[in-house]
């Protein structure tokens, strides 16, 4: 190899990798996080079940909003770490819905969410697939794989889950109930999914349509949404409005209510 092109490969190999995109996602995970893939985690301890219910919102006669993030199992399995530095920067507390395959290859990151207190981490299934077409048994294996993830890595089991697209029939409900599972929805899309979605109309639906007792669902899976851009804008106009911010958990102990159509009793009075 002549000497000029042994010297051009050796620079380059000594060169610093560009960094302009850690800023924006999450890093790898350490080595022994990857190598723990190979082997399934150990079995989560299974809950009680729990009544077959869709809760979309809490109680419309306080002033609590529970702001809630989808983190969905995708191929590229992407962090936005930026709405996490803005969750810790303002003090707000928010849920959630984690995606096994997403935990599984988000591990640190997620140990540092679960170390939060003000952090809710929920079920959002494994693989983010349309759970009314699947059987029973899938149903269960997509919800279990991902309570067994989650709690191998954070030593907390969740209790709630999300259906993936906002889908779910009897059969999946009830399903979920029987693992222990309560079924959340939402009832503020905040449209962040939306290509025409810019920032400043996240803020100013979000602001416009809010009332108390919502559950407001966004993404943070996902770098070229504009959810990190519009989210302290968004925390900023709610508590100025009087709303405080809280987790599902919180929301729902004060009355959930059903959402329209879904299985159990509904209260007409909230």
């Amino acid at each position: 190899m002549p000497p000029f092109l042994a010297a051009l490969l050796l620079a380059a190999a000594l060169s610093p990798k560009s960094t302009a995109h850690a800023v924006h996602s999450a890093p790898r995970p350490p080595a022994r996080a990857r190598a723990s893939r190979a082997h399934p985690p150990a079995p989560a301890p299974r809950l009680e079940a729990v009544t077959a219910e869709v809760l979309s919102r809490g109680s419309r006669l306080g002033h609590d909003v529970a702001l809630t993030f989808d983190a969905c199992s995708t191929r590229a399995n992407e962090l936005d770490a930026r709405i996490v530095r803005i969750l810790v920067a303002t003090h707000t507390p928010a849920t959630i819905f984690l995606g096994g395959r997403w935990t599984e290859h988000n591990q640190a990151q997620v140990r540092y969410l679960a170390s939060l207190p003000q952090i809710e981490l929920e079920n959002h299934t494994w693989s983010h697939p349309h759970m009314t077409r699947l059987s029973p048994a899938r149903v269960r294996a997509e919800l279990l794989r991902t309570e067994d993830q989650v709690y191998a890595v954070t030593g907390k089991e969740p209790t709630f889950w999300r259906p993936p697209f906002g889908e779910y029939d009897t059969k999946v409900v009830e399903t979920a109930a029987a693992l222990g599972l309560m079924t959340v929805e939402y009832d503020l899309p905040s449209g962040d999914p939306d290509p025409h979605a810019t920032a400043p109309r996240l803020v100013d639906w979000v602001l416009r349509k809010v009332r108390p007792g919502d559950i407001v669902v966004m993404h943070l899976n996902h770098l070229k949404f504009h959810t990190a851009e519009a989210l302290p804008a968004i925390i900023r106009g709610l508590r100025q409005r009087g709303f405080k911010l809280v987790t599902v958990r919180e929301l729902l102990a004060d009355g959930p209510l059903l959402a329209p159509g879904a299985p159990g009793p509904k209260d007409p009075k909230r």
